[in-house]
């Protein structure tokens, strides 16, 4: 196979910058695979796992953000990126409960739909480890 060049940028830092196969990612309208010479496109991220094909497969966590790919390779802006192997499973089972309490306290629209969308992507991160 062929590299290209992929970066993975949170607001924290630069997670993954280098010459990779290809890449999975979780696109709004569903996962999608880059390879080398892919067509242009931009498009958001929904909460899930980054597959980075290298010389070592590395999986990372996104919540949410921006993938864009054109003529210089792939970049992800996430909005929060951890890699999977640095999850602490406890620590999320843990913010689950916390986030179904929320979700029940919730006096208001807002907070429902706020303690919905955290529960979600909790859920979604426990799924993925």
């Amino acid at each position: 196979m062929t590299a290209f060049h992929f970066e993975l940028v949170s607001p924290e830092k630069l997670l993954f910058s280098g010459d990779v196969d290809s890449v999975v990612a979780p696109g709004a309208d569903g996962q999608f695979t880059v390879l080398k010479d892919h067509a242009p496109v931009m498009t958001t991220l929904k909460a899930g796992v980054v597959v980075v094909n290298a010389e070592k497969s590395e999986k990372l966590f996104v919540r949410g953000g921006f993938a864009d790919v054109n003529a210089s390779g792939f970049t992800i802006l996430a909005e929060t990126a951890i890699p999977l192997a640095e999850i602490d499973a406890a620590k999320v089972d843990a913010d689950i409960k916390d986030a179904k309490e929320d979700l029940a306290d919730a006096k208001t629209e807002e907070a429902r739909h706020t303690a919905a969308e955290r529960l979600a992507q909790l859920q979604e991160l426990r799924a993925a480890i």
